[in-house]
């Protein structure tokens, strides 16, 4: 199934998408797509749910997300277009939970921004408590899948002393969503196609069977350094084409459109502004 959320930033009500692609309100159902509740989602007939009326905004499918884990150089063509070895280990840090906002939001830089960027990744969102689980169980812990764009910043990730967080934790830098696709719809999460494109040029291709770390070994791994609640949400890593991988690079500007597709997963369209 497909989940949704959709309203006004914190008034945010719970949806399913039917077969014709419109939102069936699920509000009568469960309160949230937050929480123990990803453990445990409902199967309904969307058909017989409310019909979601006009055009409301799409929120991020998941409520209350608790951490933004994101894995860094996670493809193998990624990691060759920046000139750098794969990682032994997963690269691993935080993105501020205060940057998520809906798939179709405006991405807004911040002053002094230079260098933004894109990153399509596949999205893990944990449904079951996982700590020290195995490779083998993993995926049982998951609730399903949706989009995530790790907006990044690279002079201020790069360019500035210290860790990543101060280039991709900027307010608005992690559209998430539309929806969150439930493992048996997704079907084989390690063949799906990524995309990017901004302006209408497409920028950024992948296919998650290049991933170095498996959704099964990130959440395994994952789960030995910390517990993973109900609602965390991991994204995976991107793959080549990023703006700072083109030769020249290229970075996002205001008035700029971008627009992701994963197999599956559905699409973002996040217009591109600067914070004044």
């Amino acid at each position: 199934m497909k989940f949704a959320r959709y309203g006004e930033p914190g008034q945010e009500k719970p949806a399913v998408v039917d077969h014709a692609g419109q939102l069936r309100d699920l509000s009568g159902v469960l309160p949230d797509l937050a929480g123990a509740v990803l453990g445990d989602l409902p199967v309904v007939n969307p058909d017989s749910l409310p019909l979601v009326m006009g055009n409301p905004r799409i929120g991020p499918p998941v409520g209350n997300v608790g951490k933004l884990i994101c894995i860094g150089l996670n493809y193998i063509d990624h990691a060759a277009e920046l000139g750098v070895d794969p990682p032994k280990d997963p690269v691993v840090f935080l993105k501020a939970t205060s940057a998520i906002i809906g798939a179709n939001d405006t991405v807004v830089l911040p002053r002094g921004s230079t260098r933004g960027d894109w990153e399509v990744e596949l999205g893990i969102v944990i449904g079951k408590r996982a700590k020290y689980v195995s490779e083998e169980n993993a995926l049982d812990h998951v609730a399903g899948y949706t989009i995530v764009n790790d907006v990044s910043e690279r002079a201020f990730q790069l360019e500035r002393s210290g860790q990543w967080t101060k280039g991709k934790s900027c307010d608005t830098f992690a559209p998430v969503g539309p929806w969150l696709v439930t493992p048996d719809e997704v079907g084989d999460v390690q063949t799906l196609d990524l995309s990017v494109d901004v302006n209408g040029e497409r920028v950024q291709t992948g296919n998650t069977r290049l991933m170095i770390f498996t959704v099964a070994e990130i959440v395994a791994y994952l789960s030995e350094l910390m517990t993973l609640e109900p609602g965390d949400v991991i994204a995976t890593g991107t793959p080549p084409g990023v703006g700072m991988g083109h030769k020249p690079p290229r970075s996002l500007s205001p008035g700029d459109e971008m627009v992701l597709r994963i197999s599956g997963l559905g699409e973002q369209r996040s217009p591109v502004a600067q914070d004044r």
